[in-house]
């Protein structure tokens, strides 16, 4: 089968995944790519304006118009991409919220594809307009290694919770409730927060934006809360499994929460709230909570800080379920697709 792949991204192969921090959109794309290559597929992937090259095994080319038809044509993010590729079966890859199609910048090249919509899951295909002329195929992402697992059970470790998402998706609320609920609640606990810019390519807009919480965060050390970068996969992997907690809001732009499903694959318990797709990565009451209210989640967290026996229960149920599906079945769904 041939198989041609456009993004705005940068060309990125599945090798500097463990060199560098890097967001989900990216870490999917390069992924998937090398699982059809892997699968035996020919696999061509189209960025930017440089000169065709060869990338962890990964052949690029430029967005241009033409090449021979494809088995499988598939756009990420953005359907005036359809624009740059050659003939085949179209699908389009969707990872933010849908409601961006409505636009007329997308919606026009949208219509003129006519492709296969793919979306991450329930709560990211309620996202699309109901009046849109296509019903999206649900295909989740898997997991980038390390945490295609398996890791080992472990016993109940220091009472540390962490934050590794973007610092505009509920940091702010986050130091609140650590501040106004959960520390008071119990003092000796600590909120070790990965995140910033670097795991967005640096984004200098992100970092603008993100400079108050993050500042706000980096004072809040007397209520043992400790500011890092953010780090590759493998390193964050090992302060996963060495953390006790995973605490996030969740955010209306959350179509799968990558970092959520990371944690839960290590065996690190969370305490979501039912915002975005973030539901949807952890079991309510089996290895994680839900929480539908502020001093639910406080709640929640104090206990699996500080409850070891809870703590032990959902850990072990999170190992249990596992990263789920790896990048080969997702890649075997998109190919169901041609």
């Amino acid at each position: 089968m041939r198989v041609v792949l456009a993004t705005e991204g940068p060309r990125l192969g599945a090798g500097v995944l463990g060199d560098r921090p890097l967001g989900g959109v990216e870490t999917a794309f390069a992924l998937l790519a090398a699982a059809f290559v892997r699968r035996g597929h020919a696999v061509e992937l189209r960025a930017g304006t440089d000169p065709a090259e060869a990338r962890d095994g990964l052949l690029w080319a430029p967005l241009a118009k033409g090449g021979p038809p494809a088995d499988l044509v598939i756009a990420n993010r953005l359907p005036r991409l359809f624009r740059a590729l050659p003939a085949g079966r179209r699908v389009m890859w969707l990872h933010n919220p849908a409601n961006y199609l409505r636009k007329p910048r997308h919606l026009v090249p949208l219509l003129a594809a006519w492709p296969c919509i793919v979306t991450l899951g329930a709560s990211h295909s309620a996202s699309l307009p109901p009046w849109l002329p296509f019903r999206p195929v649900e295909i989740p992402l898997a997991l980038a290694p390390p945490f295609d697992g398996p890791f080992p059970v472990r016993s109940p470790p220091p009472p540390i919770a962490i934050f590794a998402s973007n610092p505009l998706r509920g940091l702010d609320w986050l130091l609140d409730l650590w501040a106004t609920r959960i520390h008071p609640g119990l003092p000796p606990a600590e909120l070790h927060l990965y995140t910033g810019a670097a795991t967005y390519g640096g984004d200098a807009r992100l970092a603008v934006r993100a400079a108050p919480v993050l500042a706000r965060a980096a004072g809040m050390e007397d209520q043992g809360v400790r500011v890092f970068d953010p780090l590759p996969r493998p390193l964050l992997a090992a302060r996963l499994s060495e953390a006790r907690l995973m605490l996030y809001r969740g955010d209306p732009g959350e179509t799968f929460c990558l970092a959520l499903a990371e944690a839960q694959a290590t065996g690190l318990p969370a305490v979501v709230t039912p915002l975005g797709a973030v539901a949807e990565r952890v079991a309510d009451g089996a290895t994680g909570v839900v929480a539908r209210s502020d001093a639910a989640a406080a709640a929640a967290a104090i206990r699996l800080l500080s409850d070891d026996a809870a703590w032990q229960a959902m850990h072990q149920v999170a190992l249990a379920r596992g990263p789920g599906p790896d990048w080969d079945a997702v890649a075997a769904r998109f190919e169901a697709l041609a």
